[in-house]
């Protein structure tokens, strides 16, 4: 393990537990974004760049941006803190626990890790996005207008329930 890969691990890490435990919804969202950023990061440094690059733009671009805006829209500036601790924490932190240590055990007691599987042939980012305008085009033009579609939508759900509780 190489030195920059422990500090992005740590900064990924780092903003994912104070996306969990920090008060305020804004400064969750922030901490969120600050984790995804660096987990593409460790995406690029292991050599995917294409994961990498969709991190950024779908997670740290696109999704931190509306939970922001959906949180300004939504909430009023009085309950913007939620607590730290519910009563169902307890439950999930057993339930995370429980699923990654069967996951673990899984993996490590697997036929998988005995065996060395021969490497697959990569694709570049170039050959990844020749074939998204190219033999894909219909798809990702459909996949475009239905996000779109669904943006409109909750634009408008949201504003006609502010209008009706003002």
């Amino acid at each position: 393990m190489t030195v920059a890969f422990l500090i992005l691990a740590a900064l990924t890490t780092a903003g994912m537990a104070a996306a969990m435990g920090l008060r305020n919804l804004v400064h969750c969202v922030l901490a969120l974004t600050l984790g995804f950023a660096g987990l593409a990061a460790l995406y690029l440094q292991l050599g995917a760049q294409f994961v990498g690059f969709t991190q950024i733009l779908v997670y740290v671009g696109a999704v931190a941006i509306l939970a922001v805006f959906a949180i300004m829209m939504t909430q009023s500036a009085g309950s913007m803190t939620r607590p730290v601790f519910s009563s169902a924490w307890l439950t999930g932190s057993l339930v995370a626990g429980s699923v990654f240590a069967v996951l673990a055990w899984a993996i490590c007691s697997g036929a998988v890790s005995r065996k060395m599987l021969p490497p697959e042939p990569q694709a570049t980012v170039h050959q990844i996005g020749d074939a998204l305008m190219h033999r894909f085009v219909l798809p990702l033009e459909i996949i475009g207008l239905l996000l779109t579609v669904a943006l409109i939508g909750a634009v408008v759900l949201a504003m006609h329930g502010k209008r009706e509780t003002q």
